[in-house]
């Protein structure tokens, strides 16, 4: 599977977008080889379960020029790289406790050339900053994920989204929503924007800063 499953969902991309996104295959594979950041048999389905997972996101809120941006446990990169080539005058910054994953994440961000991403190895309580957004793909349960980040929030919204997390995960989350406590969560399918069977079960999560 190609970029051209990118094109197809984002038909606004500019010539370098796209250029980037064409980019991430053999860069994912080189890196892929020496520092396993995606399994083996996934690479092959980068662009569909790696970056267009991540680009879900964007099908529910549109970032807005100088909101920032943190994802947390980011691994090789996702969502946040995939975000920060769509949203260039956005600014994100991926953490990961694991060294040499934000090493592969730093190497990639500086072949594209993308210079709205930083990658920190660290863990989220470690930060030190205010946030408009706070993203990651299923790092942990949701009530042992907020108190990571809960103090993170900037006080100014101003996207059509209050600040807040854009969390994805798979499957049914009725209980796990349940036994976080969170208030106002709000669950959007990705099958309603992307038609790949792989995204049936597939949810963006949405709360505010609580």
């Amino acid at each position: 599977m190609t970029s051209e499953i990118i094109f197809n969902y984002f038909p606004e991309l500019s010539a370098k977008q796209k250029e980037q996104f064409t980019q991430l295959d053999e860069l994912y594979r080189h890196w892929n080889a020496q520092i396993n950041v995606i399994s083996r048999k996934d690479i092959d389905k980068l662009y569909l379960h790696h970056i267009l997972h991540s680009l879900a996101i964007a099908k529910v809120i549109s970032f807005k020029p100088g909101e920032n941006i943190l994802d947390v446990g980011t691994g090789g990169g996702f969502p946040g790289t995939p975000l920060a080539i769509l949203f260039p005058e956005t600014q994100f910054h991926l953490v990961d406790s694991i060294g040499k994953k934000i090493k592969v994440v730093q190497e990639i961000s500086k072949a594209i050339g993308l210079k709205n991403l930083r990658a920190s190895h660290a863990r989220a309580e470690q930060i030190d900053e205010k946030f408009d957004f706070i993203i990651s793909r299923a790092v942990t349960q949701l009530k042992d994920f907020y108190p990571w980040i809960k103090n993170k929030f900037g006080k100014d919204s101003s996207n059509d989204l209050k600040n807040g997390v854009l969390y994805l995960k798979g499957g049914d989350l009725a209980q796990e929503i349940k036994e976080s406590g969170l208030k106002n969560v709000k669950q959007f399918p990705i099958n309603a924007y992307f038609d790949e069977e792989f995204f049936d079960t597939k949810y963006v999560i949405y709360f505010s800063a609580q």
